[in-house]
């Protein structure tokens, strides 16, 4: 499985952004697809989830402003992200559990300025 997580960039506190991982196979063949980041300094966290039937979960520091979805007819999930905060600056990426197996993606850079 191949992930190619695209979309991030500099913004300002406020704005938004959408990133897109794109998948080597249908969406609807992982069991859990997810995003993360990983902040200067700091270990990778989980930012957003979703399962092959559609539960979604997010981390605290997210909920309200961002949301996860999926083209179920495609090979893509997206991530909005809105009212960003500089404390969302980091390397997102996204990752996914096919077969029992975790595979991630190269990330893309978010960057929220104050």
């Amino acid at each position: 499985v191949q992930l190619q997580a695209s979309g991030g960039g500099l913004v300002q506190a406020g704005e938004s952004l959408r990133l897109s991982c794109a998948a080597s196979v249908s969406v609807l063949r992982f069991a859990v697809m997810g995003w993360y980041r990983q902040a200067p300094g700091k270990q990778r966290e989980s930012v957003a989830q979703i399962s092959s039937v559609g539960l979604i979960s997010y981390a605290d520091s997210v909920k309200g402003r961002f949301t996860i979805s999926r083209d179920n007819a495609g090979n893509t999930m997206y991530l909005q992200m809105d009212n960003l905060e500089p404390e969302d600056t980091g390397v997102y990426s996204c990752a996914v559990l096919y077969h029992a197996n975790w595979y991630r993606g190269q990330g893309t850079q978010v960057t929220v300025s104050s």
